[in-house]
């Protein structure tokens, strides 16, 4: 049981963060920009990062505490290509997220909305994003037919 649970947990936090990765490019819009889509940004933000903090707590649960054990996992290539997606994803959130922040200021200084080129800018990041994690999947499919080892 402990396995099918562990899968299911990192499946979850996985599929929350395609969630919300994909609700924030979509708010990423010229057309659709208010001071209500801005806030509603900062927030998907923040739970974006809580999902990305899950993707990984929950991807080394399976492998410290899953049926084919660490030294399996570490052993694959396949899992330091997941690693290294995570993280680059992970760094190109911070610029998303700094924007994000300084749009909320911005608003609320002076209720200024971000300008269209920031909010092109932004939805890019996003979207560079989301492809580079959609790959993941893709290794951890290969792993778990036993490639890597």
């Amino acid at each position: 049981m402990t396995e099918a649970w562990l899968a299911f947990l990192h499946i979850s936090a996985f599929l929350g963060w395609i969630v919300f990765a994909s609700s924030q490019a979509a708010l990423c819009r010229v057309e659709w920009v208010n001071a209500a889509v801005v806030h509603r940004l900062a927030r998907l933000d923040k739970i974006l990062w809580i999902a990305t903090a899950a993707v990984l707590c929950s991807g080394l649960a399976r492998v410290f505490w899953g049926a084919k054990g660490a030294a399996w996992y570490w052993g694959n290539p396949l899992l330091h290509l997941k690693l290294t997606l995570l993280v680059v994803v992970a760094v190109l959130m911070i610029g998303p997220s700094r924007r994000i922040a300084r749009w909320q200021q911005a608003l609320a200084s002076s209720g200024q909305l971000p300008p269209a080129n920031e909010l092109a800018g932004v939805r890019r990041l996003i979207m560079i994003e989301s492809h580079l994690v959609a790959v993941i999947p893709l290794a951890a499919v290969f792993m778990a037919r036993g490639f890597g080892n």
